[in-house]
C-alpha cells in the first residue's frame, strides 16, 4: 500500500530517503543548533519528504507543540489567501484603483499584481534597527503620535509614489498590509471587523491543511497583519509549505487555483541586499531552481523544494546580520537530500 502524501491530524514520521548524505545533514543541523555566534538560536527544525517528517529537532525549552512567530513568512500565507480569493472570482490581480485616497493621482495605476511583486513604486524604508527612519517599525509598533496608529494599511497607503508601478522591486511590509486590506474588503469586512477574513482563513486554508495551531493577528482597524503575524508550530508551517510543494492540492482537493504556485515563483526582481530573487510574496533562491521560500525576520524560513520532494522549516531568533549564514546553511542542508525524478506535485523549473 502506498504511503499517504498528506498528514491527517498528525504527521507520519519516516526514514530519510535513500541517497541522503546523512553525515552532511547532521553536520548542518549541529551548526544550526550549536553555533549561536554565527547562526543565533535555532528553536525548531522540521524536514518533510514524500509526505513524512524525516528529520526534526528542537532547541532547549521548545518542542513540537510550541507555537512560534512567522514574522514575514506570513507574507507567503497572504499570497495563498489572495489566490483562493482569485479562484473564487472575488479578486483579480490586474485590478487597480485600490484605495479611495489614490483616486486622481498616479497611485491609482498600482495593481494588486504590483503589490504582490513588491513593485508598487511607493516609498518605503524596511529598516529593522533604526526606528528614526524605519517605516516598518513605525507601522507595526508606533506610539500614540505615529501617523495612522493601529491602521497599518492606511499608513502604507499614505506613502507617495517614487517610481512607476511595476518597474522596480522594493521589499515592503506595508505593501503586504495593503494586500490584506484589499482581501478583507473583498470578503465583506468593514473596519474594525475581521470576522469574514478570519473565517475565510480558517475554513479555506488552515482547516483544510490541518494547521490547527495557526493564529493570525489583526490590527486595530481589523486588517490581517499579513506582513508579520501568524503564530504556529513548526509542523504546521511545514503543512503550509507542503501545500505549495504539491501545486496547491491537499489530499485530492485543490485549495489554490491551478497555476497559483507558479504565480508565486514567477521571477520579478532581485533584492540587492541579500542577492535573492523575488516572485509574488515568495523568495526565489538562485541555487535552488524551481524552489520557493518564505523568509522571516530573525531567521524564520520555509523552503519548498519540488525537485527534492522536500519542505524544510527553521524557526529561531537570529540577529539580522546572521540571517544570511542561516539561509546558506539551510541551502547546503537541502543539498544533502537527493533529487527525485518525479516528485508529487512537481510543476516545472523556474528561474
Amino acid at each position: 500500500m502506498a504511503e499517504a502524501r498528506f498528514p491527517g491530524a498528525e504527521w507520519t514520521t519516516g526514514d530519510l530517503p535513500p541517497g541522503t548524505d546523512r553525515a552532511a545533514l547532521d553536520a548542518h543541523l549541529d551548526t544550526l543548533f550549536g553555533s549561536p555566534g554565527t547562526h543565533g538560536t535555532t528553536l525548531a527544525f522540521v524536514a518533510v519528504h514524500g509526505g513524512r517528517i524525516v528529520a526534526e529537532r528542537y532547541g532547549e525549552g521548545t518542542g513540537p507543540g510550541d507555537t512560534l512567530i512567522s514574522w514575514s513568512m506570513a507574507k507567503s500565507i497572504t499570497h495563498a489567501l489572495v489566490g483562493i480569493a482569485v479562484g473564487d472570482g472575488l479578486l483579480d490581480v490586474s485590478m487597480t484603483g485600490l484605495f479611495p485616497g489614490w483616486s486622481g493621482d498616479a497611485r491609482s495605476r498600482i495593481s494588486l499584481q504590483h503589490l504582490l511583486n513588491m513593485g508598487s513604486g511607493l516609498e518605503w524604508n524596511e529598516d529593522y534597527v533604526d526606528d528614526t527612519v524605519s517605516d516598518v517599525i513605525e507601522m507595526l509598533f508606533g506610539g500614540d503620535d505615529a501617523p495612522h496608529r493601529g491602521d497599518h494599511a492606511a499608513y502604507a497607503a499614505s506613502k507617495r509614489l517614487e517610481r512607476e508601478p511595476g518597474t522596480v522591486f522594493e521589499y515592503s511590509s506595508g505593501t503586504t498590509n495593503l494586500v490584506a486590506r484589499v482581501l478583507g474588503r473583498a470578503l465583506g469586512d468593514v473596519p474594525p471587523s475581521h470576522d469574514a477574513v478570519e473565517r475565510f482563513m480558517r475554513s479555506r486554508l488552515f482547516d483544510v491543511t490541518g494547521m490547527g495551531t495557526a493564529t493570525p493577528k489583526f490590527d486595530a482597524a481589523g486588517t490581517f497583519v499579513g506582513s508579520s503575524f501568524v503564530y504556529a508550530t513548526a509542523r504546521d508551517f511545514a503543512r503550509f509549505g507542503w501545500l505549495y510543494a504539491n501545486d496547491g492540492v491537499w489530499d485530492g482537493r485543490r485549495v489554490l487555483p491551478e497555476g497559483w504556485v507558479d504565480h508565486g515563483r514567477a521571477y520579478f526582481g532581485t533584492d540587492p541586499e541579500n542577492g535573492t530573487g523575488y516572485g509574488a510574496h515568495w523568495w526565489l533562491v538562485p541555487s535552488l531552481p524551481g524552489s520557493m521560500a518564505a523568509f522571516g525576520y530573525e531567521g524564520q524560513f520555509t523552503f519548498v523544494v519540488p525537485d527534492r520532494d522536500l519542505v524544510v522549516v527553521r524557526l529561531g531568533k537570529s540577529p539580522a546580520p546572521l540571517g544570511t549564514n542561516v539561509r546558506d546553511t539551510l541551502v547546503d542542508l537541502i543539498g544533502a537530500f537527493p533529487e527525485v525524478s518525479a516528485p508529487g506535485g512537481k510543476s516545472g523549473r523556474h528561474g
